[in-house]
This record gives structure tokens, sequence and C-alpha cells, in this order.
């Protein structure tokens, strides 16, 4: 049950990338995007939320200090509202693979931030992993450049600062994790970029924001349970039954299943260049999460 978890949970998050750009051949922004996934995700987080909060209440769970509170709204703000608007952002300019892969490098970058900001060392096969990495979604960013023009640099200009504020959220959330919990730092974090999500929604669209055409409410709904909701759970119950470096052995299969979804829904082009760049990518991945 575990593998099964973790591996449909890795496809189901990563396969966001299609819907995503699916829903753009209906002549929505990146904004209007993320505030309907949030939107119909929010009340799946809320619930979750409020029963955590009357465990609090119960005694079963410790009670958040202030100091905490504020922690959790400042990795609902940079971990799952900026992140995914600077993804969706990036996700008008270039493929679906060149994204998942680029955001497959958030490991990466937690490991760099962590040897500048906290002084830990870098050995050297984690240098080799890091190279290794990089040097795929170079390949992978070449193959993109040939098809789509200039545009792939700025998309990629998106993606990789999504991965960046993706990044300062797995180490923000490192300690916080062990005093909260996982299911209720998520379904927080969650919540709280929802609403961060709405305000900016409704701030720039107002209510007529909301008059869309019905696939992209149904797109919407998709994007919202299946590759939001359902995937942060089953990625959660993954890592209890099989831990997190299995887990995250398992979440390799994203990027590999994306170029496929992608080659056959989106008919983007599956190539010998992409697919080299994607086992670099991976093969680095692995040596930096074995590790």
């Amino acid at each position: 049950m575990g593998f099964l978890l973790a591996g449909l949970g890795a496809v189901l998050f990563s396969a966001k990338a299609i819907v995503v750009k699916l829903t753009y051949r209906y002549g929505v922004d990146a904004l209007t995007v993320i505030g309907f996934r949030m939107m119909l995700s929010l009340p799946f987080f809320a619930a979750v939320a409020f029963f955590q909060a009357r465990k609090a209440k119960r005694g079963k769970l410790p009670i958040l200090t202030t100091k905490e509170c504020l922690q959790l709204i400042f990795l609902g703000f940079i971990g799952y509202y900026l992140s995914s608007y600077l993804d969706f952002l990036g996700l008008q300019y270039i493929s679906a693979g060149l994204e998942r892969l680029i955001l497959f490098l958030s490991p990466t970058f937690v490991l760099l931030i962590s040897a500048i900001v906290l002084k830990r060392q870098i050995g050297k096969g984690q240098w080799v992993a890091l190279g290794l990495s990089y040097l795929g979604v170079v390949f992978v960013f070449l193959q993109d450049l040939s098809f789509s023009g200039n545009e792939v640099m700025l998309g990629a200009l998106f993606v990789v600062m999504a991965a960046f504020s993706y990044a300062f959220y797995l180490i923000g959330s490192g300690e916080l994790i062990k005093r909260v919990g996982a299911t209720r730092l998520v379904a927080y974090a969650m919540s709280v970029s929802a609403i961060i999500t709405m305000v900016h929604f409704f701030g720039v669209h107002g209510l007529g924001g909301l008059d869309q055409a019905w696939q992209v409410y149904q797109l919407s709904m998709i994007h919202a349970v299946f590759n939001t909701v359902l995937p942060t759970f089953m990625i959660m119950w993954a890592v209890a039954r099989i831990g997190a470096p299995m887990t995250a052995q398992l979440g390799l299969l994203g990027p590999v299943s994306v170029l496929f979804l992608a080659a056959w829904l989106l008919g983007e082009p599956l190539t010998a260049m992409q697919l080299l760049g994607t086992a670099f990518t991976l093969a680095g991945a692995v040596v930096l999460s074995r590790r």
C-alpha cells in the first residue's frame, strides 16, 4: 500500500502540469488557474485543519504558539501560493516536461542553500549529483529552446524561482513539522495559501473572474482534487508506511510520467535528448535522496 500510494501520488502531483496546460487553452491566465485550484481545494484542507484544531483543543495535540502560527502563515505564502503562482506563470511558456524537471531541482537548491546559509558541507558525491541534475535540465532546456523559441528563457526563469521558493519552504518546515505534525502543517499551510490566493484573485479579477467556460471549472476540479488534495495526503500516508527516503525514490516516477503524458495529451515532442536529460536529472536525484 505504501509503494502504491507513493508512486500514484507522485504521478498525480506531477500531472498537474498537464491539466494547467489544458486549462490555458480556454484563454485564462496563471492567476485564474491557481485561484480556481485553491478555491476548490480549500474546503478539503479547511475540513482537515478544523479537525486538527479540535484535537489540539482537547489536548491530543500541542497548542500552537504565536511564533508557530506566524511561521505557518509564512510557509503557506512561500510554499503553496508564491511557488505555485510562479510555476503556473512559467507553464505559459515552456513544456510540461521541462517544468517538471526544473521543479525536481528543489532538493539541489535545498542542499545549496543549506551549504551557504547553514554552513553545511557538500560531499564529493553530492557535487557529482548536482552536476548530473543540472546537466540533464540543460539538455531538455535546449530541446525546448529549439521548439518554442526565446520565451523558453522567461518560462524557465519563473519555474526556477518557483523551485527556489519551494526549497525555502522545505527548509523552513523541517523543524516546525516535528512539533506541529505533517498533517496539521499541510492542512494549515494549504488553507492559508488558499486564502491568500483568493484575495489576490478577487482583488485583480473581481467576481467577474468566476465567469469562465464550464471546461475551466471541470479541469479546475480535476486539478484541485486529483492533482492537489489527493496526492498531498497520499504522499504523507506513504511516508508513514515506507519512510521518507523510499517515498522520495518513488517520487522519481513523476517527471518520467509527465514526459509521456505530455506527448500523449498535449502533443509535446518526445525526443532522445529529452529522455537523456531526464535520465541525467533523475540519476542526480537518486544520489541526493539516498544521501
